[in-house]
């Protein structure tokens, strides 16, 4: 079923060199290794897509991206099988992952066909003012052109080949150029067979979509440097995405970077809180951390209490169900790399005590559990940076204004998560300022994990944990990424496709 093979503008190639995939289980695969050449092709492709695509009717555009939806859930076993091998996932998460891949192309295809993503307005003309006359104005939101996209590590589908960036930009008008992550390559492979046969089927230039697999840097970097290129998508490390970010900053002509990158996000646990449900707020936090071996942007990996007796029973509970779990494979064998080296940052910190710890080896993870003062983790700045994977530091404050305080110092997040009962609205009300400017997305009494798609949502947040704080990169907001605003001053409303 596979191809192994790069789509460009509708051609599926080979290439002078290959990479062999590396699975968690299964036969491994070589694919074909892109090329500074095949980006340029696959970019002039997408640039010559764009003149139709761009200005395509939203039915064209909604009828499409439903297409690429029912061709990937035509290929569903085959996905599950290659996408389980690659990544280790079990079954029901690559099914579930495919309903949010499938679904979230659908909901842009609803967004558009609402109309109301356009922000079309129009101040009339008004010949008579005085000092000076108005001139009629009209003014749409427009798509940029062309755009890069780069499969996501820790989500083969829903970030990845036809996740959600390639999503938001299709239904906006703008042609993509993947670079397929090397995780997983046999699952970019098949996804895009689907959107293959999706521009065949709905008469769209070929050019509209292409997929370059590479395990080399050079083609990222050829990527976001092409001056066809006009944003960059990217889910994936702080270090790897500030590489490109600077690379995307340092053009002639600079281009916008959406990356999303990285976030500890925590979680403040409140006294009316703590002493009515310390429990049961322990085993789910332990739930939530080590859910899919803790590679999610939005794993929940620091909690905040107040020292004391209430504090002490959730951290049982935590240390308990912890204690219960077993290892779970990671995706890759760099991740799982990188999870050790994680560990003994904190193993080898000052003042940190070790809860719950085992040995991992090979790609295989198992739960970490640290504990330590406010005081020192305000003053190690490495507890404070993100370690992928089920690893949860307790950070214990000495009363409320310390909490607020370890609040004010934190560095951009995805999410912030306030654990409260009701008698705990007045403290909980003075974090909702400091929180607003710290995170995209603030949480009452739950846990970040899980990312609901819909039209309110926000993932992102100030730097790190995004390059762009105004931007989403889920929901239906994040197809502004896109789009910018045109203006039209007297033009004839007979040309206007508005």
């Amino acid at each position: 079923m596979l191809k192994n093979k790069h789509l460009i503008a509708g051609e599926w190639l080979s290439g002078e060199t290959t990479f062999t995939s590396s699975p968690a289980h299964g036969g491994a695969h070589k694919f074909a290794n892109g090329t500074v050449d095949l980006v340029n092709k696959a970019a002039k492709a997408a640039e010559d897509a764009f003149w139709s695509f761009g200005s395509s009717s939203i039915a064209v555009r909604a009828a499409f991206l439903d297409k690429i939806a029912e061709e990937i859930d035509a290929r569903g076993s085959d996905i599950t099988k290659i996408g389980s091998e690659e990544t280790g996932l079990p079954t029901a998460r690559l099914e579930g992952e495919r309903g949010r891949t499938v679904g979230q192309l659908r909901l842009f295809a609803r967004h558009i066909e609402k109309i109301n993503y356009l922000d079309a307005r129009h101040d009339i003309a008004l010949p008579d003012r005085l000092p000076l006359p108005r001139p009629d104005i009209k003014s749409i939101q427009r798509p940029i052109g062309p755009v890069a996209v780069f499969g996501a590590s820790n989500f083969p589908l829903a970030f990845s080949a036809a996740g959600g960036d390639t999503a938001a930009a299709l239904a906006a008008g703008c042609p993509v150029v993947v670079k397929g992550h090397s995780a997983h390559p046999g699952t970019a492979d098949i996804v895009a067979q689907a959107i293959d046969v999706a521009i065949k089927a709905c008469d769209i230039h070929p050019g509209v979509f292409s997929l370059i697999q590479a395990k080399s840097r050079d083609v990222g970097t050829a990527l976001v440097q092409h001056p066809l290129i006009n944003a960059v998508g990217f889910t994936g490390s702080l270090g790897g995405g500030r590489a490109l970010f600077n690379l995307c900053s340092a053009r002639p002509t600079p281009i916008p970077f959406f990356g999303e990158l990285g976030s500890v996000n925590p979680m403040f646990f409140l006294p009316n809180a703590m002493a009515s449900r310390a429990v049961d707020m322990g085993k789910a936090w332990a739930g939530s951390l080590a859910m899919g071996a803790g590679q999610f942007c939005t794993n929940p990996g620091i909690a905040v209490v107040l020292d004391g007796p209430d504090a002490e029973v959730m951290i049982d509970a935590m240390t308990a169900a912890l204690k219960e779990m077993g290892p779970q494979t990671m995706l890759t064998d760099g991740i799982a790399n990188a999870y050790r080296c994680g560990v003994k940052t904190i193993q080898d910190a000052n003042d940190v005590t070790e809860l719950v710890g085992t040995n991992n080896n090979d790609r295989s993870a198992s739960p970490y559990l640290y504990d330590c003062s406010a005081d020192t983790w305000l003053a190690n700045h490495e507890l404070r940076e993100e370690v992928f994977g089920p690893l949860g530091l307790i950070v214990r404050a000495s009363n409320l204004d310390q909490m607020l305080s370890i609040a004010k110092s934190l560095v951009g997040q995805l999410t912030c998560t306030l654990h409260m009962d009701e008698k705990d609205n007045e403290v909980a009300a003075s974090f909702i300022p400091i929180l607003e400017r710290k995170a995209g997305r603030i949480l009452a009494n739950g846990f970040p994990t899980g990312v609901e798609l819909s039209d309110a949502m926000v993932h992102g947040g100030p730097y790190p944990a995004s390059t762009n704080f105004g931007a989403t990169s889920v929901g239906t907001m994040s197809i502004r990424r896109f789009l910018r605003p045109v203006s039209y001053q007297n033009i004839p409303e007979s040309i206007l496709s508005i």
